[in-house]
């Protein structure tokens, strides 16, 4: 009895890959193997590439959120004051931050008073929001104190104003300038309420990375903050900043039992949760999207197999009266189709992990040659289209790849296999 052939031995090997190559006689082939390598490539470096950089523009996003904002807000309802007025300002600010700071898993907790003001220099106005706050803790939030795009001197700051690139843009404004701020709510005379103006020094100008922020916040110190906004002994709310800003929703017991009767609890997952969620929708939708674009490139082996197989038919009828059995027959064209699709799969791996990681020079290049403008950040709320590579997003697509290639290239395969060696030699 014959000795059973071990599957995929060295010398299925070598008539698949005898086979795909290109030969003078069979261009027809050789065209539709290129032509199928090609098409599966672009698709998986699509889809890489997308995925890049989706991924990086949600941890982009995630991050100028975090790295900008307080993880969790603590805010007062509002309740009748001593001389009969509603109030939600927090009176015993200090008390509250210090037991807000104590609960395991707090970073700090800082006393905050918020305006929404008019900043004028030079007859250029600009509405900006206020955020009055101590040193210490604006020093504490890692893209306002350490931004790679800040001017002037932070330790500066009790002596004048903080305030983003984009209102010092507005503005027209360097460090050093004066600027006067404008609250409607000022000082109480006897016809009325008069506006307050005060004039500042710019000794800090910040870029969070996000364009609304740049364009309308400005510190001011706590103590004059208090002071321009009849805010005298209080503050408005409490920002908490956390180890793990992730998991914020295990936080809110804790903090609103640390807080008080009359806390309540803002996170950054209620502030930007309903975008996220879009993104994510967007995301899966562009993955079904790409993997119908993999399945069509994937497609294409079937053609090129198809036409193999005819124009082999007499090598198979051949191989076949030789002992050849219907599995090797099987294995040889399961070979053509899957090699096909593991080195256009390589090369769409390469291509895509490549322009993940070039993504600011490739996209300078494309913006130089549009003629400027293609990233527009008022829009996006980024300055830079970013790519971050994850390695699960590259596994998903070779495995997506991977399986669509095996998966086609077993129908016209066994179409090879089943094939009556006596009908394929009648003719030759």
């Amino acid at each position: 009895m014959p000795a059973k052939t071990p599957p995929f031995a060295a010398f299925e090997w070598q008539i698949a890959w005898r086979y795909l190559r290109a030969r003078r006689t069979e261009g027809g082939v050789s065209v539709m193997t290129l032509i199928s390598l090609i098409g599966v490539a672009l698709a998986v470096f699509a889809l890489i590439a997308t995925l890049a950089v989706r991924s990086g523009f949600r941890s982009e996003f995630v991050d100028t959120i975090l790295g900008a904002n307080a993880h969790a807000t603590i805010y007062y309802t509002s309740s009748v004051s001593p001389t009969g007025q509603m109030s939600n300002t927090i009176e015993d600010y200090d008390g509250v931050a210090e037991r807000l700071a104590a609960v395991p898993g707090v970073i700090s907790a800082a006393p905050l008073i918020k305006g929404q003001v008019m900043a004028s220099n030079g007859g250029r106005n600009a509405g900006v929001e206020v955020f009055g706050i101590r040193t210490e803790d604006l020093l504490a939030i890692p893209r306002i104190a350490h931004s790679s795009r800040a001017r002037g001197d932070i330790d500066r700051f009790e002596e004048g104003i903080a305030i983003g690139e984009g209102v010092a843009r507005d503005l027209q404004v360097q460090v050093g300038d004066r600027i006067r701020i404008i609250s409607p709510e000022g000082v109480q005379t006897a016809f009325g309420t008069s506006p307050r103006v005060n004039a500042y020094e710019v000794v800090y100008i910040f870029s969070a990375g996000r364009y609304d922020i740049d364009r309308t916040r400005v510190y001011l110190p706590f103590t004059e903050a208090q002071s321009f906004f009849n805010r005298d002994g209080v503050a408005d709310e409490i920002e908490v900043m956390l180890t793990d800003p992730e998991h914020v929703e295990d936080m809110t017991y804790p903090l609103l039992r640390a807080a008080g009767e009359r806390a309540m609890i803002w996170s950054w997952r209620d502030s930007a949760g309903s975008f996220l969620r879009a993104l994510d929708i967007e995301d899966n939708v562009m993955f079904i999207i790409l993997s119908i674009l993999v399945l069509i490139a994937a497609m294409n082996i079937i053609s090129g197999l198809i036409m193999l197989v005819k124009n082999k038919g007499r090598d198979i009828g051949i191989l076949r009266t030789m002992g050849l059995s219907e599995g090797s027959v099987l294995r040889i064209f399961f070979l053509c189709g899957s090699l096909i699709g593991v080195v256009g799969t390589a090369i769409g791996v390469l291509a895509g992990c490549l322009f993940a990681l070039y993504i600011d020079p490739i996209f300078a290049f494309v913006n130089y040659v549009a003629g400027g403008g293609v990233w527009d950040a008022s829009i996006r709320g980024i300055y830079a289209l970013p790519a971050e590579l994850r390695l699960w997003d590259v596994l998903k697509a070779v495995s997506l790849s991977l399986g669509l290639s095996f998966i086609v290239t077993i129908f016209p395969a066994r179409r090879a296999a089943r094939m009556n060696p006596v009908e394929a030699l009648r003719y030759e």
